[in-house]
């Protein structure tokens, strides 16, 4: 099936889906009234120093002050030694283009050096978001401002060229590095990136002087813009995904708003004219989300079943995930062990999978179901590694240990689908669970016995929710007799429509 990528644009949102062989591989969100900032650039002020940390808070005009490490802040390297390290270049959109070659390294600098010694309160500073602000976290932002094209990433603060370690090909990489090295401005810094493979010079000295270009129109802009303002702004959600997304190994481009999709054609003819003929524009009166079968509640779902019959279940909290492997219906052929084995492997696709879809990042705990042979879980690791490989974002994973644990990171920049697309339920306010009736029935039972010897009337008043109520008058009869016997008192249940199920109030 074909490789396609969908861009739906209405006036409220972008969504754009990346399909691979007919399965939803990733899906984006951006509505219009909070679009991302991820890679925009902002002119800001110090307002915090924070040697104890070794960080500083930056007002760049949002509702939180971004958060700056010592690490992210640019010093004069040119006093420095180049030493071997690897350059982590942050993309657009998120993703690392990790590029393994030896430089320098805005994150590993000799000496370090202090935050007080760099930073002042007050000082006016030029910065990049390198996360968008995290449930309650603000922003993280760099000094080091990267700039990314089609085919090449523009750094200013370094003098360095560097290949993607996703081009495996050896004379392609030297090919490549070759042709930058000659054309770069001497002090600039280019990450060659990979849908370059099989660029050709000319592409990619376009590519070259555009970002040249624009990093002149932003230090212009730099020099008259107030303190907080935006300096430059990252591509939209559409554009964004056919700079990324619209690689080689997709064979289709589908969008279904002709404004968009004029300026979608412009970048095309612009960076890859080439790719023209694979851009289609939906006419067609039905939603194209809906035409294609791509149904976004999938990236929302607690429990996904395997199909085997076996399920996993995904727990996600601000700064970690817990995702459980279970047998559920699966009881296999031949042992138990065996059982285990295959549900575990089976697991390990559908995790990789649902990760990449809901843009899951930070710490993730993954529980697989025990396995007793060590050979058995040295599998289930290695097929874990091989299968994250296709995964676009950073990840690095720990051995399985004795429990059945997996420890793993994975890169996160932008909110999850789960975040964007859903709130904490008002009802139960983010637990996931209610009070049982039960529960509930017995807290009235000593809210009643701490009341009651205070009260002066004859009569007591419980107002609950309906369910409740139904509980009292029947199950829980007992418990209201021995009350009104205890106490003297007559105990008058009132069902309240409007009263939340764990909302209860005893009055005289």
């Amino acid at each position: 099936m074909l490789n396609q990528l969908v861009i739906n644009v209405t006036l409220q949102e972008t969504r754009v889906a990346l399909i691979e062989n007919g399965v939803i591989a990733e899906l984006y969100f951006e509505r219009a009234r909070d679009r991302g900032i991820l890679g925009s650039i902002f002119k800001g002020k110090v307002v915090r120093v924070l040697p104890g940390m070794q960080a500083a808070f930056v007002d760049i005009g949002l509702e939180r002050a971004a958060f700056l490490y010592v690490s992210d802040v640019y010093e004069d390297f040119e006093e420095f030694e180049p030493f071997p390290g690897k350059i982590e270049v942050i993309k657009a959109g998120g993703s690392i283009e990790d590029v393994g070659e030896t430089g320098y390294s805005p994150n590993n600098t000799v000496p370090p050096s202090q935050i007080q010694d760099l930073l002042r309160e007050g000082q006016d500073l030029l910065v990049q978001i390198s996360k968008e602000p995290l449930g309650s976290k603000g922003a993280r932002v760099t000094t080091h401002i990267t700039l990314p094209g089609r085919y090449l990433v523009f750094m200013p603060t370094v003098d360095h060229v560097g290949i993607s370690r996703r081009i495996h090909n050896e004379a392609e990489r030297h090919r490549l590095k070759e042709i930058v090295s000659n054309i770069k401005v001497p002090g600039t810094g280019f990450i060659v990136r990979t849908a370059s493979e099989g660029a050709s010079e000319d592409d990619l000295k376009n590519d070259m002087e555009f970002l040249l270009k624009l990093w002149d129109d932003i230090q212009r802009k730099k020099e008259q813009a107030p303190v907080p303002s935006v300096i430059h702004h990252e591509l939209n959600l559409a554009l964004w995904a056919v700079r990324d997304l619209f690689t080689a190994q997709v064979e289709k481009l589908i969008i279904d708003c002709p404004g968009e999709y004029e300026k979608v054609m412009e970048f095309i003819d612009t960076f890859m004219p080439q790719r023209r003929h694979l851009v289609e524009l939906y006419q067609e009166d039905e939603p194209i989300f809906h035409y294609l079968g791509i149904k976004t509640d999938e990236a929302l779902k607690r429990r996904i079943w395997l199909k085997s019959g076996g399920y996993i279940i995904i727990e996600q909290m601000e700064a970690l995930t817990a995702i459980d492997v279970n047998t559920g219906r699966y009881v296999g052929k031949r042992s138990l062990e065996e059982t285990i084995l295959q549900t575990n492997l089976e697991a390990v696709k559908e995790i990789v999978y649902q990760l990449r879809l809901r843009n899951i990042g930070g710490i993730i705990i993954i529980d697989f179901i025990d396995m007793e042979k060590e050979r058995h879980r040295e599998k289930v690791f290695n097929a874990l590694k091989e299968t994250l490989k296709a995964d676009k974002a950073k990840t690095n994973i720990l051995k399985i240990s004795s429990l059945g644990l997996v420890e793993m990171t994975r890169e996160r920049n932008r909110e999850s689908i789960g975040r964007t697309l859903s709130e904490p339920c008002p009802y139960c306010e983010g637990r996931g669970f209610l009070k049982s009736k039960t529960t509930l029935c017995y807290e009235i039972f000593q809210e009643i016995r701490r009341e009651a010897p205070r009260m002066k009337s004859e009569r007591i008043f419980v107002n609950v929710h309906p369910d409740i109520a139904d509980l009292l008058y029947d199950e829980e009869c007992e418990g209201i007799e021995e009350l009104e016997k205890k106490y003297s008192k007559r105990i008058i249940i009132r069902a309240r429509n409007d009263y939340h199920q764990e909302q209860f109030e005893v009055t005289g």
